[in-house]
């Protein structure tokens, strides 16, 4: 089931969007101030964002660029509900990273029928991520090492699925502070090593000899899916020294 986050200031549009997209089938989430978008797209996750440029305390344009440069939010597709009409605004609109550009008013089967559009043809998105003896269910927001549940910090479970959803690749901490804890944060580069460290204290069979979470000397984290595989002599304990 998909789930649409609108971010609209208009609380009478905001109501009747909500009960039409709920009526459809969607997940609904949302806000009515642009204060706080970036994170709210964050913890919501969701598949489609609607925004209206036009916010009291934010400028929706500026939100859109935010998304497009985030990693965890970049591939997102957006949808622009504005009163802005020119041909201007709706070039400005679409080079800055809409997917697409509905001027008010409108008719909200269009808004449906447009939303409909770009979600054709995506694939659904993994639930279960699987490694070796590790699997992490997205939807129930579960954690199993060789069968046995583990208990996960909400933050320790973002940092896992973002690794695991993207193995191979090696992040650097301020890519991971971006990704997990957003742009909006009051911690420092350290912060990632300190949760990688209670994170392998949890789903490592040994935490002194990391096989699902590696260490790149130099470079950052990156998650091993083979998950039992020994790590190239060097990079185990690189984080200590980092």
């Amino acid at each position: 089931m998909k789930k649409i986050l609108l971010i609209e200031d208009d609380a009478d549009l905001f109501a009747l969007l909500k009960y039409n997209l709920e009526k459809e089938g969607y997940v609904f989430a949302g806000s009515q101030t642009g204060k706080g978008a970036v994170e709210l797209c964050r913890r919501e996750r969701p598949d489609l964002i609607i925004l209206d440029i036009m916010l009291p305390d934010s400028d929706g344009l500026e939100i859109c660029k935010s998304i497009r440069s985030h990693p965890e939010l970049a591939a997102l597709p957006v949808i622009f509900l504005t009163a802005r009409a020119t041909e201007t605004d709706r070039i400005v609109g679409l080079e800055l990273g809409a997917n697409d550009y509905i001027v008010k008013p409108f008719f909200v089967r269009e808004l449906i029928a447009r939303i409909k559009t770009q979600f054709r043809g995506q694939t659904s998105a993994v639930r279960t991520l699987k490694a070796g003896g590790l699997e992490l269910d997205r939807t129930a927001c579960r954690v199993l090492l060789n069968g046995a549940e583990l208990t996960l910090t909400a933050t320790e479970f973002r940092l896992l699925e973002f690794l695991m959803t993207r193995p191979g690749v090696v992040f650097s901490r301020e890519q991971l502070l971006n990704a997990v804890w957003g742009h909006d944060r009051a911690v420092t580069d350290r912060t990632v090593d300190v949760y990688i460290l209670r994170l392998r204290q949890k789903v490592e069979p040994d935490a002194a000899n990391p096989t699902y979470v590696r260490s790149v000397r130099g470079f950052g984290y990156s998650f091993n899916e083979g998950g039992g595989a020994v790590a190239p002599s060097g990079e185990q304990n690189a984080a200590a020294t980092m």
